[in-house]
């Protein structure tokens, strides 16, 4: 049995292919929104947050012999538990990470502090495209600026950005990933002159915020995401047969 923690558009891609391949899987999610995306794919899904010891009682009942992490290149805690799980459990860790592109336009920065700071020197009217769980951060560290948040339509997280004082032309309720054509009409129609967005990889649209933006000469701030030392690592999909012969799963 694999364990895939997902989470993203890359695990319902490892789901498609290791259900083509016979290769019986559960899929691992965290909400339920997430779990609704994942049953598209597979019925075989589990959703709920594990701590390191449920893991590794999970693991253990449901027998399973390899763990792929796909989860959201930001969510490392997940991940350090996962890694942490996997080797009290000597079960082997696959993590599958996005591959990441810049440009010239960019200012990396370490965290949401640092991001703030920045975006208050670069402009006034900061369209974040960082998601709704750092919102509050984003909203305390840009006092006094103009922000426009692109998050879920979800109601839940519609309700979340009005209780911290956005209101309706500071808030688009959209699900991406988008095209360069959609980023670059969103940030024109709000007249936003700052991008915030983390480092996602190619998976999440992170390219085409940043063609977009260059396209318009608006300066985008990059949240960096934190560096882990995965045991192995791979960037696509069609590493993952190579990789599961080696470890003698596939």
């Amino acid at each position: 049995m694999i364990f895939v923690l997902g989470g993203t558009s890359d695990s319902l891609l490892i789901s498609d292919w290791l259900t083509e391949t016979k290769q019986p899987f559960i899929l691992s999610v965290a909400t339920d929104y997430g779990e609704t995306l994942a049953k598209q794919h597979t019925e075989n899904v589990f959703c709920g947050r594990l701590s390191k010891e449920e893991m590794c009682t999970k693991w253990h009942s449901e027998n399973v012999q390899l763990v792929i992490d796909a989860t959201h290149p930001f969510a490392t805690i997940v991940s350090e538990t996962a890694m942490e799980a996997c080797k009290e459990t000597e079960i082997p860790y696959i993590r599958f990470e996005r591959t990441s592109e810049q440009t010239d336009n960019t200012y990396l920065v370490a965290d949401i502090e640092e991001a703030c700071k920045v975006a208050t020197e670069l402009g006034q009217r900061i369209f974040l495209t960082t998601g709704s769980k750092n919102l509050s951060e984003f909203v305390a560290g840009l006092r006094n600026l103009h922000i426009i948040a692109r998050i879920l339509p979800v109601s839940d997280v519609i309700r979340s950005a009005e209780e911290l004082g956005l209101v309706a032309d500071q808030i688009i309720g959209m699900k991406g990933p988008f095209t360069k054509e959609a980023n670059r009409t969103q940030l024109e129609m709000t007249g936003a002159d700052v991008l915030i967005t983390k480092e996602s990889g190619k998976q999440g649209g992170f390219q085409e915020k940043l063609t977009a933006a260059a396209e318009l000469e608006i300066p985008v701030i990059v949240i960096r995401r934190k560096q882990l030392n995965y045991p192995i690592e791979i960037n696509h999909l069609t590493e993952l047969p190579e990789i599961l012969t080696q470890l003698e799963v596939y």
